[in-house]
């Protein structure tokens, strides 16, 4: 049988690893495609580098739209990143026929929808599995091995960098700068690092996994986004305390009255599987009403497990490359004629658990009147510990909350913000039981 062509743009460190692994597997790639797959052109900025990798065999050149342009290829690898170029070659080469398979996630969280509604009304695939956490198969769990459930929630580490420095801050009691520093010294966190650690990148995958999740479109406006940045090393301190850690979670949840769509750091119990993940591990956990929990955990970015990911891609637009396009698994999972228009909720009409820290003039009575303000908007205080008092007279308070209404939580933080004797801004964080 005659060999898929693919044709590769971009040739960085998940292009280069999609080289290595389709090269050194070979044989075992094709026993399971059924045939066999090379690489036939590529497109790269640096000539001299990609000769040096891919030798005489391989078309290179600097042009992408040449290589989407190609009639002999079957299959275009996307991988240089960014959602303007990208975007114009993903659509370029679906309007040529030909399948796409891609590692962008951020491509696809802001145009998803444009992209998968091209692809079905030209009969191609657009894979994606390398998009979300690396060379976790989380993608094709949701797609097609919980199929027979009705998901009620996702929740994920799907940042490396961040959760390296989280780790790192709880295990050392370091301040987050240092930490940043020392992520980027060491490869984890790029020179630029705002994305992952203002939470921007965890929200456009969890965009994705909410769409597969719940038949919903891709919306990733609608995300609302908070990072590490600020958080201060005494809330790890306090909250190990107090029997949790703190992660940075993408949380997409179904409600009655729409899906809950938001990445924030959160604390988790110490005792949860999440809780346990460190370092740049990432781990998304997956609550379906058949099947329960189910938990997935890996590497999740590095050059060989996301080119894992990309060759599996691969490897699956090559079996149904003949495929009736009727029949093959949807691309968000729902069929697209399917797909619901279930509102995503605003941040306010969030219910969970809340953290509360503030500094106090340590006085009778604090503590009665705060109590009041809480109960006033609803709020039921599950615990409360009380750091020791300061030179200055102050004390910290810390609360934890039952389940609350967000927006009854900004009412409370902003009534004891106006009280004479808190000193601080209050502290929340959110607290998710991942029950």
């Amino acid at each position: 049988m005659e060999s898929i062509k693919v044709g590769l743009l971009g040739l960085g460190v998940v292009g280069g690893g999609t080289w290595k692994v389709l090269a050194r597997n070979a044989g075992e790639i094709s026993r399971r495609a059924g045939r066999s797959i090379e690489i036939t052109r590529v497109a790269v900025r640096d000539l001299a580098k990609a000769r040096a990798m891919l030798g005489s065999a391989v078309d290179v050149g600097t042009d992408p739209f040449a290589v989407v342009r190609d009639p002999s290829i079957d299959i275009v690898v996307e991988l240089i990143g960014g959602d303007t170029l990208a975007r114009d070659l993903v659509l370029e080469a679906i309007a040529q026929g030909k399948h796409v398979v891609t590692a962008n996630k951020a491509l696809l969280a802001k145009h998803g929808t444009e992209i998968f509604a091209a692809a079905s009304a030209k009969g191609v695939m657009v894979a994606f599995e390398a998009a979300v956490a690396g060379g976790i198969p989380i993608i094709k769990a949701m797609r097609e091995g919980l199929t027979a459930n009705r998901i009620e929630w996702v929740a994920g580490i799907i940042n490396g960098t961040t959760n390296f420095i989280l780790s790192e801050m709880r295990s050392r009691g370091l301040p987050f700068a240092t930490v940043l520093a020392e992520a980027q010294k060491l490869g984890y966190a790029e020179a630029d690092p705002t994305f992952d650690i203002e939470g921007v990148d965890a929200a456009h995958k969890l965009t994705l996994l909410a769409s597969l999740a719940f038949g919903i479109p891709v919306q990733f406006d609608k995300a609302h986004i908070e990072g590490i940045s600020q958080l201060a090393s005494e809330d790890i301190k306090l909250a190990e305390r107090l029997g949790y850690r703190i992660k940075l979670l993408g949380i997409t949840k179904r409600r009655s009255n729409g899906i809950e769509l938001r990445v924030h750091p959160a604390l988790v119990p110490s005792s949860s599987l999440l809780a346990n993940v460190e370092g740049a591990m990432n781990a998304v956990l997956v609550r379906g009403d058949a099947v329960g929990q189910t938990l997935y955990y890996g590497k999740g970015a590095g050059e060989e497990p996301t080119a894992s990911a990309v060759v599996a891609d691969i490897v699956d637009v090559t079996r149904l490359h003949t495929a009736d396009p009727e029949h093959r698994v949807p691309h968000l999972a729902f069929q697209p004629d399917a797909m619901a228009d279930t509102p995503i909720l605003s941040i306010e009409d969030v219910v969970t658990a809340y953290y509360l820290r503030m500094t106090v003039a340590d006085q009778p009575g604090v503590l009665a009147d705060i109590a009041r303000v809480l109960a006033d908007a609803g709020i039921s205080i599950g615990s409360m510990i009380q750091q020791p008092s300061d030179a200055d007279g102050s004390a910290d308070l810390i609360f934890l909350t039952h389940q609350a209404l967000e927006r009854n939580i900004n009412t409370a933080i902003a009534r004891i913000e106006s009280l004479q004797f808190v000193r601080s801004s209050v502290t929340r964080l959110r607290v998710e039981s991942l029950s």
